[in-house]
Order: C-alpha cells, then structure tokens, then sequence
C-alpha cells in the first residue's frame, strides 16, 4: 500500500467572519475547523500532513503541532499555496490529499474513495457533489470515467452550467507527479494567480488521466461567513444524531 501524505490550506483570515482568529480556527462543535480535518486524516493513518499558513499564522501552527507547516509568504492562489508545501514533501512518492481547511466535515470513508480511484492510474483524482443550487461552482466536465476539465461557473457556457457535477475543492495527486504539474501552472488571468483546478489541465496536456469521485453535498460544505459557520454546526450535530439512532 502506497503512503499518504495531506497537504491542508490553511492560510485565509477571518475577515468575513467578524474575527480576528485565522478562518481556520473558528470553531464547529466546540474545536477549530482545521482541527476536524487533522484528526480526520489521523483516523486515516496519512504519514504526514503539512498545513500551509500565512505568515502570521502563528495560531494555526500552534493548532496543527506538532505537524509540520510551511508559509505562504504572498497569497498567489491556491495553487501556489500547495507548491509552498514542497520542502515538505521533497521525494514523497505516495498519494497527496489536498484539502481546503475551512471543509471539516469530510470523512474517512471519502478520502479512501479518492484513494481507491487513484489505484487505477489516475494522476489526479478531484472530489465532486450535487448541491440543489449549483450557479456558484465550478462543473467538473466528466467524459466517460475521465476528467475533461474544470471550468468555473462565469467562463461556462449553458450547457455546462446545465451540469450538477461540481468541485468541492479537494484533490488526490500521485506525489511524484504533483509538484511538476503544479510547476506549469500559469498565473496568465485576470487575478494573476496560480489556480489549483488548473492543474486538471495541465496533467492532461501533459498525457496524464484525471478522474473525478462524489461525495454527499454536506461533506463539500465549506464556511467563508458566520451563517456558513452555523450551517457547519447543525450539519454536525445532525450527523451526530444519525449516529446516535
């Protein structure tokens, strides 16, 4: 069995928050966001899981330890944010789960999905769901079992906005191959930053096969707001019930 490695992002501020704490480190029954997905990926057995700060990230470091971090010194993207985790990972030949460090409710049973479908030969797995409303999300443009590409919803045209299928956010990379596609990213966009759903496309310029598995809608929930947060909330406490029936 091949190892596994996580890198979390972790480097956004609360700002939209109300708070001054890092977006990471608001708290969802009783523990920071972040804290959720580091005992998640324990659970799961990774051998090593780095989490990228910004660089007054102080607070979060202290979180993850004694875990590794690394800084993102300028906010570039989320692809230049996972390319800051480098250093860590120099020579890890096993599979990397990229996970976003506001999404806490991912579980064991979705990152083994996404590690299953790299055993078939996939450089890059990404997760997708069907939420009710789809407009905001990027549709993940599948052909047949195979991952075409990433587009977000304003460059979409009808058709694809016609589609359900959307990206979560997080990702399965073969480790020997993640670092060079995330090298070829181009910043070449309006915002001048490196996008990690770019990397969908370069792999496959690159004759690499991407994929793409579901998780349930609540899983890919994410918290950018305080009512996001209390969403957060609920969703645990009915998950919670559900496993008390």
């Amino acid at each position: 069995m091949r190892e596994i490695a996580a890198i979390i992002l972790g480097a956004g501020k609360g700002t939209r928050m109300k708070s001054d704490l890092p977006k990471v480190l608001m708290p969802v029954d009783g523990k920071p966001m972040i804290r959720h997905i580091v005992d998640t990926l324990q659970e799961l057995k990774v051998s090593k899981i780095v989490t990228v700060t910004a660089p007054d990230g102080d607070l979060v470091r202290k979180e993850v330890a004694p875990n590794p971090t690394c800084v993102q010194e300028k906010q570039l993207g989320t692809g230049h944010a996972v390319l800051a985790a480098r250093a860590e990972l120099v020579g890890f030949k096993g599979d990397v789960l990229v996970i976003f460090g506001d999404q806490p409710l991912y579980t064991v049973d979705t990152m083994k999905k996404l590690l299953k479908k790299r055993d078939e030969g996939y450089s890059v797995v990404c997760l997708g769901f069907r939420p009710q409303d789809p407009a905001r999300y990027g549709r993940l443009i599948m052909e047949g079992n195979n991952l075409a590409r990433i587009v977000e919803y304003k460059d979409a045209t009808e058709a694809e906005r016609a589609i359900n299928f959307c990206n979560s956010g997080m990702m399965c990379f073969d480790g020997e191959k993640l670092f060079e596609i995330l090298g070829a990213i181009s910043n070449e966009n309006a915002a001048g930053e490196y996008y990690l759903t770019d990397a969908v496309e370069v792999a496959l310029h690159k004759g690499l096969r991407c994929t793409a598995v579901e998780c349930p809608v609540e899983e890919a929930s994410a918290a950018n707001t305080l009512d996001e947060l209390a969403y957060l909330e609920e969703l645990v406490k009915l998950r919670k019930a559900k496993k008390d029936k």
